[in-house]
């Protein structure tokens, strides 16, 4: 099925790959979504000034700068939702691209239908309407999370969070009390099933404490999961 969303949605491709480029560029491209390319880390970055793409899809080994150099550049102009490329020996790489601020990433070789299914994932949670009048508003000694326009305050200061760790957030608070395993979470905030490398749920959920200070708001249950414990 093809990408019907009115607004059509543009992606930047960033790889130094001209295979990899043109064979996601037809994969996307079939699925009408709007596709711009670049080679290198200058060029992926002065494409994303240009274009303001809705969904960047980065590779991390890049002639010019790096993937994770770009990707920090990214983050201090934008919360684009963005997934990163590694090949499977890089796992540090991919600690640092997450928390640097990637929301998904993929291992090389991959299929170019997966990566397609991923990008759909994520459009579906961004297109989602954002005022609904049954959105939440989590209220606890502390923290407050409005779903609604989707913002978060500790101890009444705001707390500037990604579209991933917002959801992760609220899918937490919305089960307070509850263990959450990594594939449930996993299943919530991302919308697929891919458990070859659960590590990136503990990745994003480090980033969220160090964003919300101090505050114990999320204890880890060894060996299961996780547990939003704010008081109400």
């Amino acid at each position: 099925m093809r990408y019907t969303e009115t607004r059509m949605r543009k992606i930047l491709l960033v790889d130094d790959d001209q295979g990899i480029l043109e064979l996601i560029n037809k994969y996307l491209a079939a699925e009408n979504f709007t596709v711009y390319t670049a080679g290198d880390g200058p060029a992926g970055l002065k494409a994303f000034e240009a274009y303001h793409p809705d969904l960047v899809v980065l590779d991390i080994m890049l002639p010019g700068f790096d993937g994770l150099e770009l990707l920090s550049r990214i983050r201090q102009k934008s919360d684009v939702y963005v997934i990163m490329l590694t090949a499977k020996t890089e796992e540090t790489d991919r600690i640092v691209g997450l928390t640097v601020g990637a929301d998904d990433y993929m291992l090389k070789p991959f299929s170019p239908r997966e990566l397609v299914a991923r990008v759909k994932a994520a459009f579906r949670r961004l297109d989602a309407p954002k005022e609904l009048p049954s959105a939440a508003i989590y209220d606890f000694s502390g923290i407050r999370i409005d779903t609604g326009s989707r913002k978060a305050w500790v101890n009444e200061k705001p707390v500037e969070l990604t579209a991933t760790e917002f959801d992760l957030l609220s899918t937490l608070a919305e089960y307070r009390g509850m263990v959450l395993s990594r594939e449930q979470l996993l299943r919530s905030v991302w919308g697929y099933e891919y458990f070859d490398d659960l590590k990136m749920i503990d990745v994003h959920i480090s980033n969220l404490r160090k964003k919300l200070g101090d505050e114990n708001f999320i204890a880890t249950v060894r060996g299961v999961g996780y547990r939003f414990e704010a008081e109400k």
